[in-house]
């Protein structure tokens, strides 16, 4: 998806050559096939991270270390991005700590509105999915250094093989990350087909949310920019005004998982 980066405050940093690979990006994220994706895509740039699993984590996380750059998830349970960025300003303005950009990132923007980010201390906003080229534009814009741009399958094909390695770097990544991205996505289908016959709005978008983090990844299908449509749609009107289109996403994303379970 042709995801913008959003600027709440707008200042940026300017870059300077060459990559650092000892400065630190923190990732904070619910979904595991999320964070491991990003890390590879991190990996694959030069920069060092780390990553972990909801905002408390991700306070902890900074106080332990410094952090020279964030990216979190808007919506975790236990603690989420918000009440974890409001916690980690409180600890720079407490330590006289120097402010670490936070990028947040969000499947939806009804929600988590660009004013919200801001009053929660984040910097900026990133919709998901989250390419390879976005998460590039923002450690240009928000760290020291130049980076190498990698490309994607283009838009409207399921990626080969041969794309996934290009893509992730080698065939031993592929075989680590693919199965249990497809084991997380076949278990959120399970429950979206679930959600979409209970009517259950939060539970279809949650559902939604967690399958077009997954997808952005493999890139190469309409898929995504048709799940965070839907995640805008079903939150507007409900599960039942849109059933048709869920339905028919639905059996386009079962084939997808299918053809991806045989790469």
């Amino acid at each position: 998806m042709g995801s913008v980066v959003r600027s709440t405050t707008g200042e940026g940093r300017a870059s300077q050559p060459p990559p650092a690979p000892h400065l630190n990006v923190l990732v904070v994220d619910d979904h595991s096939a999320y964070r491991a994706m990003l890390g590879c895509f991190l990996q694959k740039l030069g920069v060092a991270h780390q990553s972990v699993a909801d905002g408390r984590q991700g306070l902890l996380a900074v106080i332990n270390r410094p952090s020279d750059l964030i990216i979190s998830d808007c919506q975790m349970p236990d603690m989420d991005g918000y009440r974890m960025a409001r916690a980690i300003r409180q600890h720079e303005r407490r330590k006289g700590l120097k402010r670490v950009p936070i990028i947040a990132l969000t499947a939806n923007l009804q929600n988590d509105d660009p004013q919200r980010c801001r009053d929660a201390g984040m910097d900026a906003w990133l919709l998901k999915p989250l390419a390879l080229e976005q998460l590039h534009a923002v450690l240009v814009r928000w760290l020291p250094g130049t980076f190498s741009a990698w490309g994607r399958p283009s838009a409207g094909t399921w990626p080969t093989r041969a794309q996934l390695v290009q893509t992730f770097g080698n065939e031993q990544v592929v075989d680590q990350m693919l199965p249990g991205l497809l084991d997380e996505a076949w278990e959120d289908f399970a429950i979206l087909e679930q959600a979409c016959c209970t009517l259950s709005t939060l539970l279809t978008a949650q559902r939604l949310h967690r399958l077009v983090g997954s997808l952005a990844f493999l890139g190469g299908t309409d898929l995504e920019l048709r799940g965070v449509k839907l995640i805008e749609l079903v939150h507007a009107d409900g599960v039942l005004a849109h059933a048709p289109a869920l339905q028919a996403f639905r059996a386009d994303l079962r084939r997808c998982l299918e053809y991806l379970r045989s790469v």
